[in-house]
């Protein structure tokens, strides 16, 4: 789980590059190597909102499906569950 400040925001969302980079940073912890995320929409800052991202890792071109989704959210602060499909994409 990953924790995500909102106060940068003053908002109700969550940015789609934040949710990005804090997906890649809690990742790089995980397995050591930084993947490149990308997500297309912002994340609202309530439990159960979700967005799906796309994950790449290094010279690899195979895509990955990443379902970023919010469990809890404490004023400023949204904590974060970050889950990597099994398989590809496509």
């Amino acid at each position: 789980m990953a924790a995500l400040c909102l106060s940068a925001c003053g908002a109700s969302v969550i940015a789609a590059d934040d949710v990005a980079t804090e997906s890649e940073d809690r990742l790089e912890l995980q397995i050591g190597v930084r993947p490149d995320i990308s997500c297309p929409d912002e994340l609202e800052a309530e439990v159960g909102a979700e967005v799906r991202c796309t994950l790449t890792a290094e010279d690899d071109p195979t895509e990955y499906g990443v379902t970023v989704s919010v469990t809890s959210v404490d004023g400023d602060d949204a904590q974060l569950d970050i889950q990597v499909d099994d398989e590809p994409q496509g």
